[in-house]
């Protein structure tokens, strides 16, 4: 199932599943909002979408009331989260899938919001997109390919490539191969909380993107490590089409021949792997479709991306 697309005028609703408003700086947030509107859309916040507690977030009655809110708002057409944080999971429980389900709407947000992402598209099979928060396009880094990315997946139907950014400058094949599949992933320490739940999407002919920011310094690599192990032990994991791995902050320490080292015996061996593509808590960053579909070519000369259905 995929929502309606955006349209020039819609309204767009700005909610805070995870950290509020507040945590975002003034400056990107005036930014961010002049963004909005010199491309042509009308910005709206959530309620409670600045009340504050010790978490620097709201209370979960707060955020679940927002969200079905956004996506009962016959006005709202697209909801995107406001910033990423650490308890966005907290909500899965309480939400009203089958309300969802009956009210499609564009969501997208990253880091801790792959909690919700993949929750949705699992209980539901509404799409949703791993892409840039309300606060994303209150800075300048790269800011036309990340919103050019954006606007590609959620505004348009017809399929698309994927080109690296300068910033990328190329995207590298760590196993060849080719495939076709649904995408799901995100932040990778965020999908492992949905294992073991209702909320996990199953992972068999499943295309992973794949992604982490660094909290652990410099034992990032051991934590990485072993969240992917978890997520690789997950029923059905021998049956994945492929993995996309995004970009990281230099201070993970992440390179070609680190995920190589990583993947060794990890992965089956016929599936194709790519590491440096441009998704993660780096800017700029693509837009991809939870639930859509993806094609994968990867061999030692080139590797490319083709997003089919968003």
């Amino acid at each position: 199932m995929i929502a309606s697309k955006l349209k020039l005028g819609d309204e767009i609703r700005v909610i805070a599943p995870s950290r509020n408003l507040t945590e975002v700086r003034q400056d990107v947030h005036h930014h961010a909002i002049d963004f909005w509107i010199q491309e042509g859309f009308t910005l709206t916040f959530s309620k409670n979408s600045r009340e504050t507690d010790k978490l620097h977030s709201s209370s979960i009655a707060s955020r679940v009331e927002d969200f079905h809110a956004a996506f009962c708002d016959p006005n709202v057409k697209m909801i995107i989260t406001c910033l990423g944080g650490f308890n966005a999971n907290q909500l899965l429980r309480r939400l009203d899938y089958d309300l969802i389900g009956h009210h499609p709407k564009l969501l997208c947000g990253f880091s801790d919001i792959s909690a919700l992402t993949n929750a949705i598209y699992a209980k539901t099979g509404l799409v949703t997109y791993h892409g840039p928060h309300f606060s994303t396009f209150g800075f300048d880094c790269a800011l036309e390919y990340t919103k050019n990315a954006f606007f590609n997946c959620v505004m348009t139907d017809e399929p698309f490539s994927v080109r690296p950014s300068k910033e990328a400058e190329t995207y590298h094949t760590i196993q060849e191969g080719f495939c076709e599949g649904t995408v799901i992933g995100g932040n990778l320490c965020t999908l492992n909380l949905l294992q073991g739940t209702p909320y996990m999407p199953d992972i068999r002919n499943k295309v992973l993107f794949l992604e982490d920011d660094n909290i652990m310094g410099p034992y990032f690599r051991y934590e990485f490590d072993r969240n992917l192990e978890s997520l690789l032990q997950t029923e059905g994991a021998d049956q994945i089409k492929g993995i996309v791995f995004g970009r990281f902050d230099d201070s993970c320490g992440m390179s070609v021949e680190s995920i190589k080292e990583l993947i060794n015996d990890k992965v089956p061996s016929n599936i194709p792997v790519m590491f440096g593509v441009d998704f993660g808590h780096v800017f700029p960053m693509i837009t991809f479709p939870i639930g859509g579909t993806v094609r994968i070519s990867a061999d030692k000369d080139c590797a490319k991306i083709q997003i089919l259905s968003h």
